[in-house]
């Protein structure tokens, strides 16, 4: 399939302009424009074509009950212990982790021992950061480790479609605990295993929440490779680290 001689640098800049939003304005989106997103994202690979994504659509009246029910569950404590990072977590990893709590609830004035306030910021995951459409992703339970990477595949084209059309997305692993209450209130087949939620709408640019830096790292700093010519290596590099500072940035 040919494409046209600036889609690179649109992609480009499509995917540097993709944030985690975590506030969105009363405004509200077409059923046609989510199942296209959904549909072009299902492009994405998966293993021998398995395509082992499932996703359950929710808006109006009964997004709206899906969120109390679980802010309710939130509050009085009713859900599994979260599981989505292993204890001790790496320290460099922990680094960064610890880098993104100061950062978040800095830009909401949030203090770090205020641990009501936490609570209540992490709250407002169930109602989708107030997104006029949330969507649950969902897997065969019996599935292992590379048909999750899978879903990761579509789930990041999700994001990507969504943002190349002004839409604004939050991949939201907050959900997961709640599975046992997710999948009664979904109707989940038995083997349907509840991996994350997303929130998508229309980003509010006036919230602090969405007004962060969230940094990334320079390429130098996580990829190894072998076989180039060292000084085209290191230009690539540079520029590469350039770009990421620039992302940061935007």
């Amino acid at each position: 399939m040919s494409l046209p001689p600036d889609a690179g640098r649109c992609v480009d800049d499509v995917l540097r302009a993709r944030r985690s939003v975590r506030a969105y304005l009363p405004r509200t989106l077409e059923r046609n424009t989510v199942l296209e997103i959904l549909a072009v994202a299902a492009s994405a690979p998966s293993n021998s074509n398995t395509q082992p994504w499932r996703v359950h659509v929710l808006a109006g009246a009964p997004l709206k009950a899906f969120g109390e029910d679980l802010a309710m569950a939130f509050r009085c404590g009713d859900f599994a212990a979260p599981s989505h990072f292993p204890d001790p977590l790496p320290q460099a990893l922990c680094a960064h982790r610890a880098d993104f709590a100061v950062r978040y609830y800095g830009a909401l004035g949030i203090d770090r021992d205020d641990t009501a306030a936490r609570a209540a910021q992490t709250e407002r995951n169930f109602s989708f950061f107030g997104a006029p459409v949330g969507l649950i992703f969902s897997i065969d339970a019996r599935l292992g480790h590379h048909s999750w990477l899978d879903l990761g595949l579509y789930m990041q084209g999700v994001m990507i479609a969504a943002k190349s059309r002004g839409i604004d997305t939050c991949p939201q692993v907050s959900f997961a605990p709640f599975h046992a209450r997710i999948a009664r209130h979904l109707r989940m087949e038995s083997n349907e295993l509840t991996v994350c939620g997303m929130a998508m709408g229309f980003g509010d640019p006036a919230a602090p929440a969405n007004g962060m830096a969230m940094p990334r790292q320079g390429v130098e700093a996580f990829v190894s490779d072998a076989g180039f010519d060292v000084s085209d290596l290191q230009a690539d590099k540079t520029a590469a680290s350039q770009l990421a500072v620039q992302a940061q940035a935007e």
